[in-house]
C-alpha cells in the first residue's frame, strides 16, 4: 500500500506546522529544513512555488499521493460547487480522516494503520480501505474483537475533539458520519484555491 514513508519533522519544519500531530522539531528549530539552517537567504517564492507548496501540505496532511490526489481534484471539478471545497469535501470524507476526527487514533498515519488492519467497522461490515469514501449517515466503529487495543484506549482517553459533522459515543467506541463538512467546518489550515489555481494551469 502506498504511503509516505520519509522525514515527518522535515517536512512539518517545511511548512511551519505540525502536519503529523505535535513535533518537538518545530520548537527547537522554527525556521525551514536545509544546509546553511536559518542564515540561509531565501529568496521570494514564486506564484508557481507558493501554489505547489500548498498542493505538497494538502498531500502530506490527508496522507495522499500524486495520483490520488490529482484523481480526487478530477472528480471535485466535474461535481456542483466549488472545487476547491468539494476537494477538501471529499479529503474529509475517507475514511481513515473520520476515524481520525473521531478520536481513535492521535494521528492519521495512525488511523490509516487501523483501517487496514481490520478494526474499523462501517455500517457493521468490516472495511480496510482507507480511502473508502464514506457517506452521511455511515456508521463507523471499533470492531468488537479490537476495542481492547491499548492504543485505541490511550487515544480516545487523550481526544477532546468535537466536530459538528460527526457524532462519537466514547463507550460504544462508534459514531456517525452525520454530513459531508462546510468549509467552515474544516479546521486545516488549507488554501484551496491556490491548488486549484495550479491544477488548472
Amino acid at each position: 500500500m502506498a504511503r509516505y514513508r520519509g522525514p515527518k519533522a522535515k517536512i512539518a519544519r517545511r511548512f511551519r506546522e505540525a502536519i503529523f500531530g505535535p513535533s518537538k522539531a518545530l520548537e527547537k528549530k522554527n525556521y525551514p529544513p536545509g544546509m546553511h539552517g536559518n542564515a540561509r537567504r531565501r529568496g521570494k517564492e514564486s506564484e508557481y512555488a507558493v501554489q505547489l507548496k500548498e498542493k505538497q501540505k494538502a498531500k502530506y496532511t490527508y496522507g495522499i499521493l500524486e495520483r490520488q490526489f490529482r484523481l480526487m481534484f478530477e472528480k471535485a471539478t466535474r461535481s456542483s460547487g466549488i472545487t476547491g471545497e468539494v476537494l477538501l469535501q471529499l479529503c474529509e470524507s475517507r475514511l481513515d480522516n473520520v476515524v481520525y476526527r473521531m478520536g481513535l487514533s492521535n494521528t492519521r498515519r495512525g488511523a490509516r494503520q487501523l483501517v487496514s488492519h481490520r478494526h474499523i467497522t462501517v455500517n457493521g461490515g468490516i472495511v480496510n480501505i482507507p480511502s473508502y469514501q464514506l457517506l452521511p449517515g455511515d456508521i463507523v466503529a471499533v470492531r468488537e474483537k479490537s476495542k481492547s487495543l491499548t492504543t485505541v484506549e490511550s487515544a480516545v482517553a487523550s481526544s477532546d475533539r468535537v466536530y459538528d459533522f460527526i457524532t462519537f459515543n466514547k463507550s460504544s467506541l462508534s459514531g456517525t458520519f452525520v454530513s459531508v463538512p462546510q468549509r467552515l467546518q474544516i479546521p486545516e489550515n488549507i488554501k484551496e484555491q491556490l491548488i486549484v489555481e495550479l491544477y488548472s494551469k
